[in-house]
């Protein structure tokens, strides 16, 4: 702590180098020289008074505002933003149940992912919410069969009707499973207008079988945000996963592991009220609104693929021959 007198010393010294940028290096040293020679405020409870910024001119913060011409040629201001700038915080209230979705990634007759993802089911419910829990027997490996497969009709439909995920994983060689894996890849990021994933929100935990281990949830957690899903910053992972549950199969208050899946089953909730409002909103893209403009509807990355192939034999046609 350091008195408010002081204060303008700092500002003083930070202004210096903002208008003198060449000499950095050598007034962050002035910087910390100044800080380390402040004397210590008293330790009586009042707090010190912030930095009075009031004298700064207001283009210190705004290095990259545009002015003349240059503010004519900006690209950005003739951006449509409206969607943006439409954002209604209210809209219609929601009374319907939030509806979750459950994977886990195991097979084993005692699945301790299953068992977790169980827990994760009847916390949702408690909370008002529907639930269902995906059983990945059965389901093929993907490429194996087309898309007609019950199992994966199951697992496309179960994705477009939820609103929320539960993603559990055991950790296996510093991963996530194949087992949960074959069911992302059975969702696709598009089934013709429709994006099964898109604008949900998703809780990851995982179990390991043996010390706490984060590399799966990373795992989860990157496909999350390749599916273009809302990840929730809270996350759960049990360690020796064979002694965090009893013999009936509930997860016990053991560590405080039982407490932190409470915490990510809440806090999933929560988001997932406060967004499922939103979703579209929070989803539309501005390249996306200025393809459909363009081209009528979002094309496949096939028929990019095909056009731009298209474009390139026809600029090979008019070339001049040498």
């Amino acid at each position: 702590m350091y008195i408010a007198a002081s204060w303008p010393i700092i500002i003083s010294t930070v202004h210096s180098s903002l208008r003198h940028p060449a000499a950095t290096a050598t007034s962050a040293t002035a910087i910390r020289r100044t800080i380390m020679s402040l004397p210590a405020a008293a330790d009586n409870g009042a707090p010190s008074s912030p930095p009075d910024v009031s004298g700064l001119d207001d283009s210190h913060w705004r290095p990259h505002a545009l002015a003349g011409e240059a503010l004519e040629d900006d690209w950005v201001s003739r951006v449509e933003l409206d969607s943006a700038k439409a954002f209604d915080p209210h809209g219609d209230i929601r009374t319907d149940p939030p509806r979750y979705l459950v994977l886990y990634g195991s097979l084993r007759e005692r699945s301790y992912s299953r068992l977790l993802a169980f827990e994760y089911a009847r916390l949702l419910e408690s909370m008002g919410g529907r639930v269902r829990v995906y059983n990945p027997t059965g389901l093929p490996v993907q490429g194996s069969c087309d898309a007609s497969h019950p199992k994966v009709q199951e697992l496309r439909e179960l994705s477009i009707w939820c609103q929320g995920f539960v993603w559990v994983s055991p950790e296996q060689h510093g991963a996530i499973t194949a087992v949960f894996k074959n069911q992302i890849d059975w969702i696709p990021l598009s089934l013709g207008s429709v994006r099964p994933t898109q604008g949900r929100t998703v809780a990851v935990s995982q179990v390991c079988g043996g010390s706490q281990s984060f590399n799966a949830v990373n795992t989860l957690r990157l496909l999350g945000r390749w599916m273009r899903c809302i990840c929730i910053p809270n996350q759960s992972s049990i360690p020796k996963a064979w002694t965090a549950f009893d013999d009936p199969g509930r997860l016990m208050d053991v560590d405080g592991y039982r407490n932190r899946v409470v915490d990510v089953a809440e806090e999933l909730h929560k988001f997932t009220l406060l967004t499922r409002n939103h979703s579209d909103f929070l989803v539309d893209r501005f390249s996306e609104r200025r393809e459909r403009a363009e081209k009528g509807r979002l094309l496949s990355q096939a028929e990019k693929e095909a056009e731009k192939q298209k474009a390139a034999a026809s600029e090979v046609a008019v070339a001049p021959s040498s």
